[in-house]
């Protein structure tokens, strides 16, 4: 059986049917987060139940039609990417998601959907990979967000579950919009290269807010990031130079622990400019949200690196100074 490392002491490996009592420990963890959006989540209630579930994922793959992983982190089962349908003839696949609370934070699914998608591309020369998600799981559109997709539309009253109808987003990747399959880099547009540095910085932005009772998943900054990045704070004249562990682990903390609520950020305005594999941003941003308590609201200006690199744009560095506060 192969593994796949995912970083972070995680692995990504097939999920078969005697593995069925380690994968029903695993959901009844996972059960409160999953179980309202992944109908088989609620069938898998005992071993049974839960062996029939990786029995089907197994018949689909000897007929070349589905797939199931799971995610282990340092050993223990957090959570799994699915290829639901896989339409080889057709060119077009399905996949998905889920994840304990164990797992989350440190952008695991996201760098295990990428495997997925770049063997569909790659491997077996699909034209299409879909994600299907509910309307209201916010997570897992932030997952598809984050993976470069785009949304085709909404399937109204499409699915029933628990006895109601709900709608349903179709969000779609194309083989030539994939990185490692994209033309070549002389055949790249600036336009298209602006969009990426924009997404880039989008989902950089956006990883931090938890408004709304969004959770934030800072885990996400490894994937904008190549693996030596650097986040500078220049604020108060001192710069605090931090690797990518240093800087995410005690915001990720301080955005959940109640430090930090209803916390966002946008950026109001940038310059960027590109020269060939590399590029620049220089940045205005606004935030605000409670701070123990207190509300308070803040600006500044961030300066970011991009490189392109052999999995398509990353960022190298940033830096960021806040503006003083009124007097």
């Amino acid at each position: 059986m192969f593994t796949l490392p995912l970083g972070d002491h995680a692995l990504l490996s097939p999920l078969e049917p005697w593995q069925a009592p380690e994968f029903l420990a695993h959901v009844d963890r996972a059960r409160e987060s999953v179980d309202p959006w992944i109908p088989w989540a609620t069938f898998s209630t005992d071993l049974d139940s839960a062996t029939a579930t990786l029995q089907r994922y197994s018949d689909r793959l000897a007929q070349d039609a589905g797939r199931i992983y799971g995610i282990r982190l340092e050993g223990t089962l957090v959570g799994g990417v699915m290829f639901t349908r896989f339409d080889a003839a057709g060119g077009v696949c399905e996949i998905g998601c889920w994840l304990e609370r164990a797992g989350e934070g440190r952008g695991l699914v996201t760098r295990a959907c990428r495997a997925l998608i770049d063997w569909a591309f790659r491997e077996r020369g699909m034209s299409r990979v879909e994600w299907w998600v509910a309307t209201g799981n916010a997570r897992s559109v932030d997952v598809a967000r984050r993976l470069g997709m785009r949304r085709d539309g909404v399937l109204r009253q499409h699915s029933a579950y628990r006895g109601t109808r709900r709608d349903i987003e179709v969000w779609s990747l194309l083989r030539d919009e994939w990185p490692s399959v994209a033309p070549a880099a002389g055949a790249e547009s600036l336009s298209g290269v602006r969009a990426e540095l924009d997404r880039l910085m989008g989902v950089f932005v956006g990883a931090f807010t938890n408004t709304d009772g969004r959770r934030p998943d800072l885990g996400v900054i490894r994937d904008l990031f190549i693996p030596e990045g650097m986040v500078i704070a220049n604020v108060g004249g001192k710069p605090v130079v931090h690797d990518l562990d240093a800087f995410i682990e005690p915001r990720q903390e301080m955005l959940t622990d109640g430090t930090l609520t209803e916390f966002s950020e946008a950026e109001v305005s940038e310059r960027t400019e590109i020269f060939g594999s590399i590029a620049h941003r220089f940045s205005a941003y606004r935030k605000s949200g409670f701070h123990r308590g207190t509300w308070f609201e803040g600006s500044g200006h961030k300066t970011t690196q991009f490189l392109r690199t052999p999995a398509g744009w990353r960022m190298s560095s940033l830096a960021w100074d806040d503006e003083p506060a009124p007097a």
